[in-house]
């Protein structure tokens, strides 16, 4: 069985992340054995003056694959954690997504793409999860991270949205160039420029120790720009404040 488990507004300014607290509720599922799950991502959603949100209104979703027998088990886990681990003044909603139980897949995308471009209510929300079959609760304050938990899972699911969460260091020569064959052994699925191309093993890049990867055609994907003249690669890395509309 595979699935999607999206969350959102765990937390407050002071308090740990949203990111933090999936990545704890991902490896509580894969030590408690009941699921294995993948990489963190963040989906930016719609920063409006009537949406209320901590910092940048984004949510994180992950996949994890487990049995049927399971699911009602991984969902108390989820439901758990988030009153366990969120701020007092949080508003955390939980969505979690049996993907072959969806028969509406595009309805979720929709969605997801919806929350970013305009105000949502939780009635809306609720609605949606409803009519696919999408389990949709929350767990503390106003309960409005129902609508952002929701989008995540349908941004996720799209596979065209969304940071992964955390950063890495690509290891490289003295002067920090590294390979795309030597790249793609470090995680990354793709190394692409910011146009789409994607390039070839034996391409080199300039690297870095804080690396951000994005969700692209379902893969995890390196972006890359021209390296200015005379770099030491035809190509490097890209900046992080590039990858805000990621």
């Amino acid at each position: 069985m595979r699935i999607l488990i999206s969350i959102d507004d765990t937390d407050d300014i002071d308090t740990r992340g949203t990111g933090e607290i999936a990545e704890i509720l991902a490896d509580g599922l894969e030590d408690a054995g009941l699921a294995r799950c993948g990489r963190v991502t963040r989906h930016q959603l719609l920063v409006h003056p009537d949406i209320a949100y901590t910092s940048h209104n984004s949510s994180m979703c992950f996949p994890a694959e487990s049995t049927e027998g399971d699911l009602e088990a991984i969902i108390a886990r989820g439901q758990t954690a988030l009153e366990a681990e969120s701020a007092e003044a949080s508003d955390p909603g939980l969505c979690v997504v049996v993907l072959e139980r969806l028969e509406r897949p595009q309805a979720l995308v929709e969605y997801g793409r919806a929350a970013k471009t305009r105000v949502i209510a939780k009635d809306e929300a609720y609605r949606t999860a409803a009519d696919l079959g999408v389990h949709l609760s929350e767990h503390g304050g106003t309960g409005i991270g129902v609508i952002g938990a929701l989008a995540g899972a349908g941004l996720r699911l799209s596979g065209d949205d969304g940071r992964f969460k955390g950063k890495f260091a690509i290891p490289g020569d003295e002067d920090g160039v590294a390979s795309v064959a030597g790249i793609k052994d470090c995680g990354v699925d793709e190394v692409r420029t910011l146009d789409g191309e994607r390039l070839p093993d034996d391409e080199r890049v300039l690297a870095g120790p804080e690396c951000k990867l994005v969700l692209l055609g379902g893969r995890s994907v390196l972006l890359v720009a021209p390296t200015p003249a005379g770099g030491p690669a035809p190509w490097t890395v890209v900046a992080r404040r590039a990858l805000r509309g990621y």
